[in-house]
């Protein structure tokens, strides 16, 4: 169980606001869709999923994001319903950690180069080594 190492790579990207929600790390609250919960149907109570996308409304996010396949397949699935309930912003994205993660290096090297540094981008290859 490794939860803060990629916290700290989560909290190094710019722009990016990291609440978590009230159940996580060791009282974190699975899904089940691993399980095949995701193709349960609930006959009494709270869908799973609903429950944790209602725990993440809660904090006003723009992006709700997880490492788990599954449960990236469980939250995307109850935001939508949420949003064609008139119940969550339109603009909140559901996305994998590591998308973030890709989408702040693409961010990070499209940025200029400081003031009096040359632009690698313009610069030839260098010659392969024979």
């Amino acid at each position: 169980k490794i939860y803060t190492p990629p916290r700290e790579i989560i909290g190094k990207v710019p722009g990016l606001r990291n609440e978590e929600m009230h159940r996580h790390k060791e009282r974190g609250f699975c899904c089940g869709a691993g399980g095949a919960r995701m193709w349960m149907e609930e006959r009494i109570g709270k869908r799973i999923n609903d429950e944790r996308v209602d725990e993440a409304l809660s904090l006003n996010p723009d992006i709700v994001s997880t490492a788990c396949p599954f449960c990236l397949v469980m939250l995307t699935d109850s935001v939508n319903g949420k949003k064609n309930d008139g119940k969550a912003k339109e603009s909140i994205q559901v996305v994998d950690v590591a998308q973030l993660l890709l989408e702040s290096v693409k961010t990070t090297a499209e940025e200029p180069p400081p003031a009096g540094e040359a632009k690698t981008a313009d610069e030839p290859e260098p010659e392969p080594v024979k």
